[in-house]
């Protein structure tokens, strides 16, 4: 068998194209034409049934109550054809139960693998949340207890230095008074030898 070109590849393509094109040109008029004949036979059966109106109403209303019935009739059999087409690879044949059975265990497993990577990739972004929190409060709690530590020492030194102050006036207050009446005390004795 000899192998096509690009060109003669491209030319059956074409040539298939418009094969297609055609057929589906003349479907689209038969079946235009079949509608055309339809509505045409419609119309006369309109008309007929507008001669004899009274027996017309009858049959419409039977139509209807018919059409009450074997509405839902269809849907059930449509359900039952598309359950039985569903389960008909489970029930044909060994062999393609067995590859719709592999086929299905496949997907179960891909879509396994698919979630526990999304739950793994959702694990993970909370776990780095949870750790960037943590690292930023206990960042904030170190800065508030350096802050805090180096308040007391501060408010401790100048605590201490008023004290020594304090106590460096009182010292000094106490001695100036201890001469002031050390020196009252030697007046009131000059004066008290004077007078004796």
């Amino acid at each position: 068998m000899a192998t096509q070109t690009a060109t003669q590849r491209k030319a059956a393509a074409r040539k298939a194209a418009a094969t297609r094109k055609r057929n589906a040109t003349a479907r689209s008029a038969k079946s235009t034409a079949r509608r055309a004949q339809t509505t045409e036979a419609h119309a006369e059966r309109t008309a007929a049934n507008a001669a004899g109106a009274g027996v017309a109403t009858l049959e419409v209303v039977a139509a209807q109550a018919g059409r009450a019935v074997l509405i839902p009739v269809g849907a059930a059999l449509t359900a039952r054809d598309n359950l039985v087409e569903a389960a008909k690879p489970y029930f044909t044949n060994r062999v393609s139960a067995e590859r719709e059975l592999t086929k299905l265990q496949r997907q179960v497993r891909t879509d396994l693998r698919k979630f526990e990577r999304r739950g793994n990739t959702a694990r993970n972004r909370v776990q780095r949340q949870v750790k960037r929190t943590r690292t930023r409060v206990e960042r904030e709690l170190r800065q508030r207890r350096t802050q805090a530590i180096r308040f007391v020492r501060r408010n401790r030194r100048e605590a201490e230095r008023q004290v020594k102050t304090a106590r460096r006036d009182a010292e000094r207050q106490v001695k100036t008074a201890r001469r002031e009446v050390e020196r009252q005390v030697e007046r009131v004795q000059d004066q008290v030898t004077s007078l004796a």
